[in-house]
């Protein structure tokens, strides 16, 4: 995908067998990857899946360029969500804009912190192969379902 080496990746494994390697790409505002390294854990053994994800945590111009380049919009957006193979190959990555979750969590009442959790729920389960878009409300339900139990919130 040509995200680029990160400085001092963090890896993070639950007894369930996910393990989240998390990139902090961008400067503007400090995040709590760990935070977010556990919250996925914790959905992974809600979900029952096991494997290697990539959390990457970036700006507006890495996304904008993602999502111009994988989907044709020429925008920055929140997350964006690459499948693995699964296996060896991993689960996949989830790439999130620190900058537009401030300005959803402006808009939405939320903290940053608390968007940047709704975000990486959001993009696991895309990785997972779940699609709100096609699915008739299948991934929403699941997804506000686990807010519910992990964050304690809808």
């Amino acid at each position: 995908m040509g995200l680029g080496q990160a400085r001092r990746p963090l890896t993070m494994e639950a007894p369930a067998g996910l393990r989240v390697v998390l990139l902090n790409r961008q400067r503007r505002r400090r995040v709590d990857a760990r935070r977010l390294g556990r919250l996925l854990e914790r959905a992974a053994v809600e979900l029952g899946v096991g494997g290697e994800l990539a959390l990457v945590l970036a700006g507006d111009r890495l996304l904008r360029r993602l999502n111009r380049d994988y989907r044709g919009k020429d925008r920055p957006t929140d997350v964006l969500s690459f499948p693995g193979e699964g296996g060896e190959g991993g689960l996949g990555d989830v790439v999130i804009s620190v900058e537009t979750a401030e300005r959803n969590a402006r808009s939405l009442g939320r903290t940053v912190p608390q968007e940047l959790e709704v975000l990486a729920l959001h993009g696991l389960l895309h990785v997972l192969g779940h699609d709100h878009e096609t699915d008739g409300g299948t991934m929403r339900r699941l997804e506000q379902r686990l807010r519910r139990r992990l964050l304690g919130r809808p």
